[in-house]
């Protein structure tokens, strides 16, 4: 199967047929990148000194902004500079949600913005420990923010100066993945969650679901057998080309390539057009058990915690 749906168009706040936006939906939640060819994020001629690794402050992976609040983090600029780059990443931010706006108006009523990053570090440069590398073959999930089972739909665009392509692996279904390690992954010991968020290792209640996706996540890049021999496919974006995706249903890795805007985005499981293609449905089918609940011992242990 091919592993892009390609979505012809121009333009970030174009309009798309109703037909379009439908095969959209039904290819991206099915398990499918969605591919721009002719959609580019065009460079002001004040942002393109931003081209340039030096931006990055050499120890994070990405730069990147909060929209919610304002933050930027992961780079050396300062004044002027510092402003015109935060200025940069809230237009890519803006014209990132216009394109899912325009193309998926269900998800646009209850979808949250999550944080913005540009990479200009070569990714094959970038050393790292294997639960951060990029690129081994992995499913998102996140450490420290607990989504109890919200989608990550995720936009890049390409704006390597050079034309070169943002190298991809992309790997098996994930029902299948998630089939091939369930049986090797531990349940979360009792009032593990909530000694979690107590010391702040968590800014919220770590579900079931989230463990299970964040395990899930270390184990594959933990894998060096599955990392070889899974069924997978290696694609080239090129550049001025954008694409979008579910990264926590999609196993993927980022090989090679420089100059990258992301979005992240947050999707209520409820908005999909087929909520039972959500990880969180497929696991709690293969699971046999709501992920999302809050298991009343749980909610001793918090209490227990407050009254320490």
């Amino acid at each position: 199967m091919d592993p892009l749906e390609n979505i012809d168009g121009d333009r970030f706040d174009g309009v798309f047929p109703v037909p379009v936006m439908d095969r959209a939906a039904h290819a991206l939640e099915g398990g499918k990148v969605l591919f721009f060819p002719r959609l580019a994020f065009a460079l002001n001629a004040d942002e393109r000194g931003f081209l340039d690794p030096r931006c990055s402050d050499g120890r994070s992976k990405n730069v990147s902004y909060d929209l919610s609040s304002g933050v930027l983090k992961g780079t050396t600029l300062a004044g002027g500079e510092r402003d015109r780059m935060q200025a940069m990443m809230l237009r890519f931010a803006q014209t990132a949600r216009a394109l899912v706006a325009t193309l998926l108006p269900m998800y646009e009523r209850q979808l949250r913005v999550g944080r913005t990053s540009y990479r200009p570090v070569e990714v094959k440069d970038r050393p790292s420990s294997y639960r951060k590398d990029d690129s081994r073959l992995h499913v998102d999930a996140f450490p420290t923010r607990p989504n109890q089972g919200e989608r990550i739909l995720r936009v890049f665009s390409n704006v390597n100066p050079a034309g070169r392509g943002r190298i991809w692996r992309l790997g098996e279904p994930f029902e299948i993945c998630a089939q091939r390690f369930l049986p090797s992954l531990r349940r979360p010991f009792p009032g593990q969650r909530w000694l979690l968020r107590a010391t702040g290792l968590t800014a919220g209640y770590r579900s079931d679901y989230d463990h299970y996706m964040l395990a899930l996540h270390d184990t594959m890049k933990g894998d060096d057998h599955y990392q070889r021999h899974c069924r997978q496919c290696e694609v080239s974006f090129p550049a001025a080309t954008t694409w979008m995706v579910f990264t926590d249903q999609v196993p993927h890795a980022a090989m090679a390539g420089q100059y990258l805007f992301e979005q992240t985005f947050h999707v209520p499981v409820q908005c999909l057009q087929d909520p039972a293609t959500a990880p969180l449905a497929v696991l709690e089918r293969l699971l046999g058990r709501s992920l999302t609940a809050r298991p009343s011992g749980d909610a001793l242990q918090k209490r227990s915690i407050r009254a320490s």
